[in-house]
């Protein structure tokens, strides 16, 4: 049989892969990117928010999470729940209606689109006769009114989607109630509400846009009553009791109308501009909540002074002598009030407001004196200042934990302390076997620290740089700061703030370990702060030093932005990370790569100009060196000045084709007549063509040329314990890659303990290796006698790795963006390599060490490359022997900011961001697997009025 195995083919390997290996999409973490609808259902203590893009998004406990999404990605306009049952209906903006349920299947509960409608006129009438503007999901749970701009409401059937036509309410039924100089003056128009009477199901209010209202009785399909509003109508609210109810109008003014049991012509019994005499903006919604103390909550969106505050978007809550109007820094999607449901209830009593604004979610606790905003446990707002890195650490030890939170706990004291509010369905998903922290650096120089354990992402703690630096804006400023008599009464709520006061500020790089304590992170401008952990609030000096880079060399002149400027004296720091020591790279470019060994008390950091090395404990810079090469002029001119950098790079490239012509023609004509050189040239310029447009399927590694642009840059630092001069004695070392192909290593003189503050950390360039195709040097990893990656530094001394085999010789893995190659130490002569760009036609973009367990045993575990690629590929090779085991497309490779912003896990998960608000989050592993799986109790509600419990458990799913 073993002659008919293809070459390398082994089954027990297949088999074991399959126990190891299998990529899924597991959840996406943050807010939707761009939502357009809001709707929340009482009964299943539900909330679904639609997007542009057709996704359709439930919410309800923390854990309880499905996802939708329309084929037709168009976006999603209206979000309706259908009462008392588990199906919502949705309007899109291409006037179709689908209908979605959340059912058992296979003993799991997903949302699934059930049935889908779009409403159709007769032949030859315009598209305005059934374009759809308002919908009402009957209380009997058996149609739907379809309000439209024609002003006819058309009713259809659940769950079928069949209009009913003897059933329509057409705008000439209405106007023959309505009296005759009304109707001279003002047409029907489009329907802008549908609201059923609370008390009465045979009654419906409708509200047309021109400024009729009218009670229609649906048993005798007649108008009961008729409201003359004189401005333009924005949308209905109906008062607990049934006897009265509140239009909002495009004036800023609302009106609150009776309802009287005879005939006679109602007038309004209230008439507002709440922030008048002036010209104010539309209330585009409107509510009116009862409490028990007799004083109403009035809730509306909008109304504002139009010269002042037109650029405004607010909601106002007005509780008796209390107002005040919340003030969002993006645009106000829609909102609810979460109140009393039950039917028996004599009151409404809010307990809070809900708010869907264009870029995060606010949730107002309305029970608590002063009206605090409630932290969400998930729907964060990660793009609250621009994501500008990432970083993911694994197993975090329970008292780093503690003391991360109790440091958040101390940020979250203006946060309400009341249960989430939104809390239908019960997460019955497994506990995380362990707990993990996502880190993300933000543009205005924040680091946000992230529950990444579970289902939900959790904000834990926010750390801040900028007070080390001296700014514009003053971090002692306080923007919800009120004058006692200031009007209208704004109060900023929301994290959301795009706008960074100084882009230098922004951080670059993340580096925390989670064994000491120890956090770096470094910035746009150079800077790099190491922190530790502190349970009290402080007060000290932060220690400076600075790492000329260039080494005064001649010729060299900065043409970038300038450093940071830092504060003079004591600074204080909130309790959590503070920084105690700020190294500044000069010139202050960009900190391209950063590397932290707790135990040697060292941290290395490089920019395009080259790297350094800084002894943190004795505050001593130990080396700088510089990687700069004489052309690369583009490194001297930082961030923000690379206009001219586009005309460069694409003369150096046409550069590259010319020669790898020229050298191709002169080794193909060599030899024969000139007719054969020329027949040989025009076949080789076909070649090319031909290759150029199969690229990226097949093609050479083309060496690169030294006088590339940023060739000095450093793309990867990594400290080791090996043998760098002789294969008896290993000590510690400091490994740097380049964009130009150049591994640098030096060896590090560590003192030990007992002398560590008296004698100063030596460093010695040791070796230096030149990749022949000179691409980048993506990463570099050490590998031990057994072929295992080194453990992590103090990750032995707590007892949670096997000390490195020392005995055998080891192994230097150099992974550039073309290829793998493994060097024996302390030789460094070449012993293995994959090309991968020759074989695939792709370039590494991430690459890092994953633990791939087994599902079927616990014995059985292995350490394995996970590699991103240009192409947007998860490809995972084996270690030491460098064998592709398997490749799963991921991400789109149109979508470069996703596949830049892609993290790795320890244990084969991944992050990355499919929109500047959302990260996806993947699994390559069988074993480590984290998706939402919940019960929703369903009670059913019978003809006879029977109440039934059934439970759908199971996990959400998505179409992809």
């Amino acid at each position: 049989m073993r002659r008919f195995l293809r070459p390398g083919h082994d089954p027990v390997r297949e088999r074991l892969k399959r126990d190891l290996f299998q990529f899924n999409k597991t959840v996406e973490h943050g807010f939707p990117h761009q939502p357009s609808a809001l709707g929340y259902s009482p009964f299943l203590r539900l909330m679904a928010i639609g997007t542009r893009s057709g996704a359709i998004k439930l919410y309800g406990a923390p854990g309880v999470e499905f996802m939708g999404l329309h084929e037709e990605n168009n976006t999603v306009m209206q979000i309706h729940f259908i009462p008392d049952q588990c199906q919502l209906v949705t309007l899109l903006d291409d006037n179709s209606l689908h209908l979605w349920s959340l059912k058992q299947h296979g003993g799991a509960s997903e949302l699934r689109e059930e049935h889908r409608f779009t409403l159709k006129g007769p032949p030859g009438s315009p598209p305005s006769a059934t374009q759809i503007t308002a919908v009402l999901p009957h209380s009997s749970r058996e149609v739907l009114y379809l309000g439209t701009e024609s002003g006819n409401i058309f009713v259809v059937e659940l769950p079928s989607f069949r209009v009913l036509e003897d059933r329509t309410i057409t705008s000439e039924a209405v106007l023959q109630r309505v009296p005759e100089d009304y109707c001279n003056r003002r047409s029907c128009e489009l329907v802008e509400a549908l609201r059923e009477h609370p008390k009465n199901p045979d009654q419906i209010l409708i509200g047309y846009s021109r400024g009729l209202i009218v009670l229609w009785d649906l048993q005798n399909n007649k108008v009961t009553h008729h409201f003359l509003g004189s401005q333009q109508l924005e949308n209905l609210y109906w008062q607990r009791d049934g006897n009265k109810f509140i239009s909002c109008h495009y004036d800023g003014s609302y009106t609150q109308w009776p309802v009287s049991s005879d005939n006679r012509q109602p007038e309004p019994l209230e008439n507002l501009v709440p922030y008048g005499p002036f010209p104010c903006k539309a209330i585009s919604k409107i509510y009116w909540q009862t409490t028990k103390n007799g004083l109403p909550y009035i809730i509306f969106q909008g109304g504002m002074p139009r010269a002042s505050y037109g650029d405004r978007h607010s909601i106002s809550v007005v509780h008796g002598s209390q107002q005040t109007a919340f003030d969002f820094t993006s645009r106000v999607i829609d909102f609810f009030i979460i109140f009393s449901s039950e039917p028996t209830a004599e009151f409404d009593d809010p307990s809070a407001m809900v708010v869907l604004a264009e870029e995060e979610l606010v949730v107002i606790d309305l029970k608590t004196a002063g009206w605090p905003a409630v932290h969400p446990p998930y729907l964060a707002s990660l793009h609250c200042s621009a994501i500008t890195c990432s970083h993911h650490v694994s197993n975090i030890p329970l008292k780093l934990w503690e003391r991360i939170i109790s440091a958040g706990s101390k940020q979250n004291i203006h946060y309400s302390n009341m249960p989430w509010p939104i809390d239908g369905g019960t997460n019955i998903a497994p506990d995380p076997p362990q707990r993990d922290l996502l880190l993300t650096g933000h543009e205005d120089g924040t680091v946000r620290f992230w529950d990444a354990s579970g289902v939900c992402l959790h904000l834990l703690y926010k750390l801040s740089t900028v007070r080390v630096f001296l700014t514009d804006a003053d971090p002692n400023d306080n923007m919800n700061t009120l004058g006692e008599d200031e009007w209208p009464p704004l109060r900023k709520v929301g994290t959301f703030d795009p706008y960074s006061d100084d882009p230098r500020l922004g951080i670059q790089k993340i580096y925390l370990c989670k064994y000491s304590g120890y956090l770096a992170v470094a910035g746009t401008a150079g800077q790099v702060l190491v922190m530790e952990l502190n349970d009290e609030d402080a007060e000290h000096v932060v220690d400076h030093a600075e790492a000329d880079l260039l080494q005064d060399q001649e010729g060299y002149r900065w043409k970038g932005h300038e450093k940071l400027k830092t504060r003079e004296g004591p600074v204080r720091f909130e309790a959590g990370f503070q920084p105690f020591v700020l190294v500044q790279c000069q010139p202050p470019a960009v900190v391209t790569s950063l590397a932290l060994h707790s135990e040697w008390k060292l941290v290395a950091f490089g920019t395009s100009h080259g790297f350094g090395l800084f002894d943190h404990q004795q505050k001593r810079l130990v080396f700088v060196k510089c990687t700069l090469h004489p052309s690369d002029q583009l490194a001297l001119e930082g961030p923000l000045s690379r206009v001219k950098s586009l005309k460069k790079s694409l003369r150096q490239s046409f550069r590259r084709i010319r020669r790898s012509r020229v050298s191709s023609r002169k080794r193909r004509g060599g030899s024969g007549n000139a007719s054969e050189v020329q027949e040989a040239n025009a076949k080789f310029d076909q070649d090319t063509l031909q290759e150029m447009e199969l690229a990226p399927v097949q093609r050479k590694i083309e060496a690169r040329s030294a006088e590339d642009s940023f060739t000095g840059f450093v793309r990867t630092l990594y400290f080791a314990d090996t043998f760098l001069r002789d294969s008896s004695r290993h000590c510690p070392s400091l490994w740097a890659g380049t964009n130009g192909g150049t591994v640098y290593a030096f060896c590090l003189r560590v003192p030990p303990a007992e002398r560590r503050m008296d004698e100063p950390v030596r460093a010695e360039q040791a070796k230096e290796i030149q990749l022949m195709h000179r691409a980048p040097v993506v990463g570099i990893l050490v590998l031990d006698g057994r072929s295992t990656p080194l453990p992590e530094p103090l990750e032995v001394a707590h007892d949670l790795s096997k000390s490195p085999d020392m005995q055998g010789s080891h192994q230097l893995l150099v992974v550039s963006e073309e290829q793998f190659k493994v060097f024996t130490l302390p030789k460094v002569s070449s012993k293995l390599k994959l090309k991968l760009t020759a074989l695939e036609g792709c370039r590494v973009r991430k690459v890092t060490v994953a633990n791939f367990g087994s599902c079927k045993t616990d014995d059985y575990s292995e350490n394995d490359l996970a590699v991103l690629t240009n192409l947007g590929d998860i490809q995972i090779i084996s270690l030491p022997f460098l064998k592709l085991q398997i490749r799963y497309p991921c991400i789109r490779k149109e979508d470069v900011s996703g596949i830049a912003s892609c993290v790795f896990t320890k244990y084969g998960q991944g992050f990355y961001l499919i929109s500047p608000s959302e990260f996806e989050r993947f699994s390559l592993s069988t074993k480590w697997l984290v998706e939402p799986r919940c019960v929703v109790d369903v009670p059913e509600v019978t003809s006879n009025n029977h109440v039934h419990n059934k439970s759908g458990m199971g996990n959400a799913t998505r179409k992809s």
